[in-house]
């Protein structure tokens, strides 16, 4: 009995304030679809820094002839520099944190620049003379970047030395970045979902006070008069979440999966396993929204 009275006040209030119930599934459907859009974001960044950082190497480029670096005023590399530079990578206190050194002339450097430029007009002017002859560095713990590169750094025969980590930083500082944008709008919706949620308790319980009053008269708890509006509250929030999870799930299936996952092969991208482990998260938040609303609205207004 108890059951069938508070499922048909949890009808009743829905359909009273049914266009306020809309506003509160569309709000929380928004915010929540922000935050989890910036946990996916934050966890395609994860995936990308396991996958590349993996595969960073450290470039040392050797000394060609024309270069106007003061460490190759003596010209082109010597085989002797060459051979201090590998000894200095091999020393007991920089050989620990490399993997392997791979050695790329000058021709097999011009090979490369044909197959990535060969098609444009400018590269049709350049040599195998005009390619510098480099080392290629994979470390053991790419963290180590700057062990390695103040070993080589300002040595005879080097020209520069690069990080392709530091490449990488910069698209993943604006990744991160955009992780917080999308973070910063999931609160302030979050907050808006709050206030509409309230709102509706608020009208919810100001358009049955009679009633409560009269279930108070009869000696019902607290807790039985105020279960319906909370209910309300919770089932319009988890509407909003389901829709959330719904709406991340098809986009990473579609645009990420079948679209870009198909269109851009070397990127490991997000999938719906990972909309399915943050979806317990986004239910959670969209409890705790309702339970905040109810906690600030219901001890005020279901009073007789």
């Amino acid at each position: 009995m108890r059951a069938q009275f508070i499922l048909s006040e949890i009808g009743i209030g829905l359909r009273r304030n049914l266009s306020m119930t809309i506003s509160v599934v569309l709000v929380t459907f928004v915010c929540l679809t922000f935050l989890g859009a910036a946990a996916l974001l934050q966890a395609q960044i994860d995936k990308m820094k396991d996958d590349w950082y993996d595969k960073v190497e450290v470039s040392v480029f050797l000394c060609p002839s024309n270069s106007a670096a003061p460490t190759c005023a003596a010209g082109e590399v010597t085989p002797e520099q060459r051979e201090d530079i590998l000894a200095a990578l091999d020393a007991p206190e920089v050989g620990q944190y490399v993997q392997e050194i791979y050695e790329e002339s000058k021709e097999e450097a011009f090979a490369a620049f044909q197959r990535q430029f060969g098609d444009q007009f400018w590269a049709s002017a350049a040599t195998a003379d005009d390619m510098n002859s480099s080392l290629r560095i994979k470390l053991t713990d790419p963290e180590q970047y700057q062990v390695v590169a103040d070993v080589v750094s300002g040595r005879p025969g080097v020209e520069s030395v690069e990080d392709q980590r530091r490449l990488f930083d910069n698209l993943f500082l604006v990744l991160d970045r955009a992780t917080w944008a999308a973070a910063g709008l999931a609160a302030i919706m979050l907050l808006a979902a709050v206030l509409l949620i309230t709102t509706t308790i608020r009208l919810s319980a100001l358009s049955r006070r009679r009633e409560t009053g009269i279930m108070r008269l009869v000696g019902a708890s607290t807790l039985f008069i105020q279960l319906p509006f909370m209910l309300e509250g919770a089932i319009a929030a988890t509407l909003g979440a389901a829709l959330a999870i719904g709406g991340l799930w098809l986009g990473v299936e579609y645009l990420v999966t079948d679209w870009l996952g198909q269109s851009v092969t070397w990127i490991p991208y997000v999938g719906t396993s990972d909309v399915l482990a943050i979806a317990p998260l986004l239910v959670v938040v969209a409890f705790v929204l309702a339970a905040i609303s109810s906690l600030v609205t219901l001890s005020r207004y279901t009073k007789v």
